[in-house]
This record gives structure tokens, C-alpha cells and sequence, in this order.
């Protein structure tokens, strides 16, 4: 019993405020004791845990609940309507979240949002075949941050303390991106001159031609997803937080799930950075940036839920993100946040969680930012997701930490 007291007291030394990047102190979820279904509606079976309830009890954490749900990332529903939503010079701001930006659209729980189209980085100046020289004043113009982000999608009923599931349906990227290296970023800042790549796509947009006989799948995602942090000052897309924003993560694409915590009334969704593909690790700090055709995104609201990060799901695993000054630190917050996300959606002890995430999880480098002179600063600068593979669970308990994740 002391060891355990043991764990308990050095994980709960380690707590983080819900609306501040996340750092080396970032920890577990705060979570409710509130079950709910993928469309919100609420059912309270409070599950009762024993000693495992007890051992997320010391981590500061309730006790976890039973609620049945999919045990992969949750498909389309059939409910809801189709939204569309054009980027213009009204939906569209460069490098920034504004809290005061009128809703772009208003939409409903379920509702599908068709993006028609999103734009290309700096307000859709960048063009190609552009020369490096050509970019490097339109990339000055925007410090705060690099991405064409359109919205505030806003939902109706959405407080804060709900969630909001963002399902991954639907992109089409254009014809045409680019990977580049500007000068003092990357991990190896000092060792290539700036370099400017653009890349041609086929006509199914599955292929990126890279250099010949050298051609790059095309799985696309959106780097930017995050919900209004709040306050009234605008939020730069170069930082992440608990509201999500800036997670940069390959593995993001079609057929996931991210869940944001809704940090103002309405959720006010803001979405940028659409990439074509990009190796986890991101090493010269750019990724094959494009824009889309068409994206399509489900917003579906979970009241009363139980996280208070940013989550992800995918058919195979389930995702958590840490992001520090250091690719130690990131690790460390990581992976105390998804010890206390995992005991507390199973009642498996917090020691048992650190083994299984020892031996079945995979903990990977989300991006390595490394600024030494440059226009932007990303932070925090380094970032670690860990997947967690479903089919080690049995299905009863997959079925529970789904619905877990929405309650």
C-alpha cells in the first residue's frame, strides 16, 4: 500500500491548469464522473471500481464509468446536416484565433461542416513556383504564425467543460505543395542551405513526386485544430494547449477522431495547416504543405465529458499528445497524462498503466521545432504523441474506454 502511495503522491506533483500550453507539468485529464453517448445524450452509470477507483482517487482523478460505445473511431453519422462553409477574406485569418470574429457558420451537434476549399499558408499567397526569395517577404508579414485558419465554427449548446469530437470525414488536396527549409529551423538548422521544393501531385491525389523515382504517399491532414481559448486576446497558431490548436501530428488524417475541450461558449472551431503528408518527426519543420479541394468535418458535442485535452482516435489506436521545451520533457508529460486517462477509463491500476504503456506503447516524435532565427517560434518547441493499439484490450474494455472518452 505505501508503494502505491508512493506513485500516487509523485504523479500528483505534476498538475497542469486547463487553458495553459502544455509543459513538463502537464498530467491527467480532469475528469467527470458523466457518461454519454456520440450524440450527447447523458446516462449516468457510474461504475463502481474498488481499489482501482480508489488508486485513480489519489491521482486526483474520479472514478472511471462505464458507457458502451465503438470500439473504433466513430463513423459519419447519419443525423445532421451538411453545412457549407467557403474560405474568404470574412472566414479566414492568418496565424491567429480571434475571440471576437464573428461565427463563420452556427451549426448543431451532428452537423457536418463542408469546407469548400481551404487556403494555402499567409492567406493563400503562397503560388506556385514561387522563388524562395519571392516568399520571404509575404512569410515576414505574418509572425504570429504561418497558417491560413478558417472559422470560428461555432456550435450551439456547446459550454464550457463539454467536449467536442471532430470527425476526420473528408480531404481532397489541390494539385500541387511544397516542402521547404527556411533559414535557423529544423533539426539540423546549420547544415543545408534554405531550400524551396515544390511538389506535383497525380490526378488522384495519392502520389507526391518528390525527386525521380521517388514518390511520396499522399495521406493528408490538418496540422491546426483547436476551440477559442479563453480571454479576449487572439491566440497564435503557433502554439498548442489543452484547447488543442497547433498539434502538427501525421497520424491526424481521414477516418479520425480529435476530441477538444470546449473552452468558450459555442466551442468557436478554428482549423489550417492542410498538408499532404509528413513524417512523424517533421525534422526540417515543414511538412508537404498544400491546401484542399473540399474537407469535410462532423462536430459532434459530448456534455458534461470527461477530458480536458486534446485526445485522438483512429480505428486502430487511441492517441495523447505532450509538448515541452524538451523531447524528455514531452515524453514525461505525455505519458503521465495517458497513465491517468488510462486508469481512470479502466480502474487498472496506475503501475499496471505505466507497464502496459511500456510494452505496448509506441511513443513518437510529433514535431522537433527548432529555432534558431526565424520569423516564427513554435511552442512549445518539441512534441511526443504515444499510440496506444486497441487490440491488446478485450472488447468489453475497449467498448469502455470509447465511451469513456465521450463521457
Amino acid at each position: 500500500m505505501s508503494a502505491l502511495n508512493d506513485t500516487w503522491n509523485t504523479l500528483m506533483k505534476h498538475e497542469q491548469p486547463s487553458n495553459t500550453p502544455f509543459n513538463t507539468a502537464a498530467t491527467a485529464a480532469d475528469l467527470s464522473s458523466t457518461t454519454h453517448d456520440a450524440t450527447g445524450v447523458c446516462r449516468r452509470s457510474i461504475l463502481k471500481l474498488g481499489f482501482s477507483a480508489f488508486a485513480a482517487a489519489g491521482l486526483g482523478l474520479p472514478l472511471a464509468t462505464r458507457a458502451q460505445g465503438s470500439a473504433t473511431a466513430a463513423p459519419a453519422s447519419g443525423s445532421g446536416k451538411v453545412v457549407k462553409l467557403v474560405p474568404s477574406a470574412d472566414t479566414v485569418r492568418v496565424g491567429q484565433m480571434e475571440p471576437d470574429m464573428a461565427a463563420a457558420v452556427t451549426i448543431r451537434s451532428g452537423d457536418t461542416v463542408w469546407y469548400d476549399g481551404t487556403w494555402t499558408n499567409w492567406g493563400n499567397e503562397a503560388k506556385y513556383g514561387m522563388t524562395f526569395k519571392e516568399r520571404e517577404p509575404i512569410r515576414k508579414k505574418y509572425p504570429n504564425g504561418a497558417f491560413s485558419l478558417i472559422g470560428p465554427v461555432v456550435i450551439e449548446g456547446a459550454e464550457v467543460g463539454d467536449l467536442v469530437e471532430c470527425r476526420m470525414l473528408k480531404m481532397r488536396p489541390i494539385d500541387w505543395g511544397w516542402n521547404s527549409a527556411p533559414p535557423g529551423v529544423g533539426a539540423l538548422p546549420h547544415d543545408f542551405k534554405p531550400y524551396l521544393r515544390y511538389l506535383k501531385f497525380n490526378p488522384d491525389r495519392t502520389l507526391a513526386a518528390y525527386v525521380p523515382g521517388v514518390n511520396i504517399p499522399l495521406k493528408p491532414f490538418q496540422a491546426y485544430l483547436g476551440t477559442q481559448p479563453a480571454g479576449d486576446k487572439p491566440t497564435s497558431a503557433n502554439l498548442a494547449g489543452n484547447y488543442g490548436g497547433n498539434l502538427d501530428c501525421a497520424v491526424l488524417g481521414v477516418d479520425t477522431s480529435i476530441f477538444l475541450p470546449v473552452q468558450m461558449t459555442g466551442a468557436r472551431i478554428w482549423t489550417g495547416g492542410s498538408m499532404g503528408a509528413s513524417g512523424e518527426g517533421n525534422v526540417d519543420q515543414t511538412s508537404i504543405e498544400t491546401a484542399f479541394e473540399e474537407m469535410r468535418i462532423q462536430y459532434v458535442v459530448h456534455k458534461g465529458a470527461a477530458l480536458n485535452v486534446p485526445m485522438a482516435e483512429t480505428p486502430e489506436h487511441w492517441i495523447g499528445f505532450g509538448f515541452a521545451d524538451s523531447l524528455d520533457n514531452a515524453l514525461v508529460a505525455c505519458l503521465r497524462k495517458m497513465i491517468g486517462w488510462l486508469s481512470s477509463a479502466t480502474g487498472i491500476s496506475p503501475e499496471d498503466c505505466y507497464g502496459i504503456f511500456s510494452v505496448a506503447g509506441s511513443f513518437r516524435v510529433t514535431q522537433y521545432a527548432n529555432q534558431t532565427g526565424t520569423v516564427y517560434a513554435t511552442v512549445p518547441p518539441k512534441g511526443i504523441h504515444c499510440m496506444l493499439p486497441k487490440n491488446i484490450f478485450a472488447a468489453a474494455m475497449q467498448d469502455r474506454i470509447s465511451g469513456f472518452i465521450r463521457a
